[in-house]
């Protein structure tokens, strides 16, 4: 009997590989290691958020857009800051990447980051 063919994956399949594939693919945005662990994203000198490994992303808001996410659900106050405008998601499993990428993109579209964008690609 053959042992059948598994075919290697070339890319890491992990949620924060599939989070970071997604938004490191928008114009002007740069990956870096985290000052205090994980992965961060930037556009230009601003922060968009970071990841610790596979369960939880940290994004930064103003204090009233935090209080919006947190009201609907969409994410929490932040693990440390809970008085910041900063918001934790916290990963359970693959189905919350979307929402985390989403929360991402809600950061990336703010107006800063337009002037960031532009800047950064001079």
């Amino acid at each position: 009997m053959t042992e059948p063919i598994v075919a290697e994956s070339t890319m890491d399949d992990s949620i924060a590989a599939q989070i970071e594939r997604a938004v490191a693919g928008w114009e002007g945005v740069t990956v870096n290691l985290h000052r205090f662990g994980g992965i961060e994203f930037r556009v230009g000198r601003r922060e968009l958020g970071h990841l610790h490994g596979n369960r939880l992303a940290d994004l930064p808001f103003p204090v009233r857009v935090r209080e919006e996410l947190v009201r609907a659900g969409r994410a929490e106050p932040h693990h440390i800051h809970a008085e910041s405008g900063w918001v934790s998601y916290y990963i359970r499993d693959a189905t919350d990447v979307p929402a985390v990428i989403d929360l991402f993109r809600l950061n990336y579209d703010r107006p800063w980051a337009d002037a960031a964008r532009r800047h950064a690609l001079r």
